[in-house]
């Protein structure tokens, strides 16, 4: 009698391929995110915390003390403030997408994932996505504020909507930085530190808080070609705020293109390494 092997049966599952199957397993794993979230709302809660934190402090501490278009009206300071604190707060997300990865890669939740018959990237893809609806939320919730506090839109509801896109653009894009850092660490709260230790700079050496023109010469280049400054340049405009950056660097001249191909360079790069790193990390 011939036995059969039951090696086939035993072997792996091999990830399906396809556009339509990487989407679909992509929505899947978001979901699951999602509903993870829903189930830890002290995550949600603290995530719209701290940027509203920053509109009050940044607004009523140093509003009257910062001179922009040659005036120091606390305002004038609140209107301009307003698309530094909303880029500020996508990009930091970048720190809890980073602790959510590290933590199903501690947990062995990623391996088993891997032993699924999935689309490649779509574990990371789907967390993204997840990250990206926590922080159309906490966006939402920090405009309100925002408008409370005296901060007002000028070029009407379609540009105010596309400068709200480009924040989202640009929070997706640090989303995939943070899955990198999530990757390569051992630990959730390395994660974290890893993920907030960087962004300290690249939001602070910018036009966030502060024209470029008021900085330290060396510093004005690095703070006009920042990607972050890109983004926060285009809001301005898009919302018709105070403070626009007359500065010739191109970034400052065209924004809008500017942030949106810095996002999508930012993508591309990012979503490459971390899936690479993902095989490796995880095989």
């Amino acid at each position: 009698m011939t036995l059969t092997s039951p090696t086939g049966d035993l072997a792996a599952p091999r990830p399906r391929g396809g556009l339509a199957q990487g989407v679909s397993d992509s929505l899947v794993i978001a979901k699951r995110n999602l509903i993870r979230m829903s189930r830890i709302p002290e995550m949600i809660i603290f995530g719209v915390i701290q940027p509203v934190m920053f509109v009050v402090l940044f607004s009523f501490v140093f509003g009257g003390s910062m001179t922009i278009g040659g005036t120091t009206d606390p305002v004038v300071y609140r209107e301009f403030l307003m698309a530094g604190i909303f880029a500020q707060t996508v990009t930091f997300a970048t720190a809890g997408a980073g602790a959510g990865i590290a933590d199903d890669m501690h947990k062995g939740l990623i391996d088993r994932f891997r032993s699924l018959p999935m689309a490649r990237g779509a574990v990371l893809t789907g967390r993204t996505l997840a990250d990206l609806v926590q922080t159309t939320l906490t966006l939402v919730v920090l405009a309100i504020v925002a408008l409370l506090v005296g901060w007002r839109i000028h070029e009407g509801v379609p540009k105010a909507l596309a400068g709200f896109a480009l924040l989202l653009l640009l929070g997706y894009a640090f989303s995939w930085i943070g899955a990198l850092i999530g990757l390569s660490v051992r630990t959730p709260e390395a994660a974290t530190s890893g993920g907030l230790i960087w962004l300290f700079p690249v939001t602070f050496i910018s036009i966030a808080f502060v024209d470029s023109a008021q900085m330290a010469s060396w510093l004005q280049p690095i703070a006009e070609w920042n990607p972050f400054s890109a983004t926060v340049q285009a809001c301005r405009v898009l919302f018709g705020n105070p403070g626009v950056s007359t500065s010739d660097a191109w970034p400052m001249q065209h924004p809008v293109w500017a942030s949106i191909l810095w996002s999508l360079l930012i993508i591309v790069v990012f979503r490459t390494l971390s899936v690479r790193k993902y095989r490796s990390a995880t095989a």
